[in-house]
């Protein structure tokens, strides 16, 4: 059993409040979701309790059977989805999935790849350019990416920017699929997502 606990979680930017006095005790199975306009904050709580940003004030923890743990066995089970990482564009997509296995020290199969592609809708594409996939497959892209090790902790920052119907399906399904065996997070400010979100998730403003 994996849990998230948040204490106390605060965040400025000089005099800027973001966010203040956020607590949050999330286990496998449960989920979050963090609504508010542009600016609010949304993204800037995901990147501290990502440890991509240091908070003003509190904590953030990951436990694994109430054992905390370490930054390397944290990230190793962490899977984070946004519209501002970038993929490798001369790189096919493919490449990007074998190159993304390699750093997190793990392999992936041919197979896998064909099933991960198959699974965000790309199936028949794994071959080429990702310069030449359009914003929306490069989306999929990073979902297939994400699901590379099965994670435990699975962040998604505007989950849908920049998909087709299709592709918002893909999503909606995946984050359904995960939310039983994993601690979902959810950042958004579209009011589509909101309402998976409501269905889905602990809803947060």
């Amino acid at each position: 059993m994996y849990r998230l606990v948040s204490d106390s979680l605060s965040k400025r930017f000089g005099t800027r409040k973001v966010f203040s006095e956020i607590d949050f005790d999330l286990a496998t199975g449960d989920s979050l979701a963090v609504v508010g306009r542009n600016g609010s904050g949304k993204s800037t709580l995901v990147k501290v309790l990502l440890s991509l940003l240091r908070p003003t004030k509190g904590t953030v923890k990951f436990l694994n059977d109430d054992v905390e743990m370490d930054e390397d066995q944290f990230r190793s089970r962490i899977s984070f989805v946004a519209p501002y990482l970038n993929l490798y564009d001369h790189l096919t997509a493919e490449e990007n999935l074998k190159f993304f296995a390699t750093v997190a020290g793990d392999n992936v199969t041919g197979k896998e790849i064909d099933q991960l592609l198959a699974r965000v809708g790309l199936e028949g594409r794994g071959m080429d350019m990702v310069a030449g996939y359009s914003s929306g497959m490069k989306q999929r892209l990073k979902y297939a990416v994400a699901l590379l090790n099965k994670p435990d902790f699975l962040f998604l920052d505007e989950p849908t920017s920049n998909l087709d119907e299709a592709g918002k399906k893909i999503v909606f399904d995946l984050v359904d699929e995960y939310r039983a065996g994993a601690i979902v997070i959810v950042a958004t400010n579209e009011e589509e997502e909101y309402s998976l979100a409501k269905q889905l998730c602990r809803v947060g403003e």
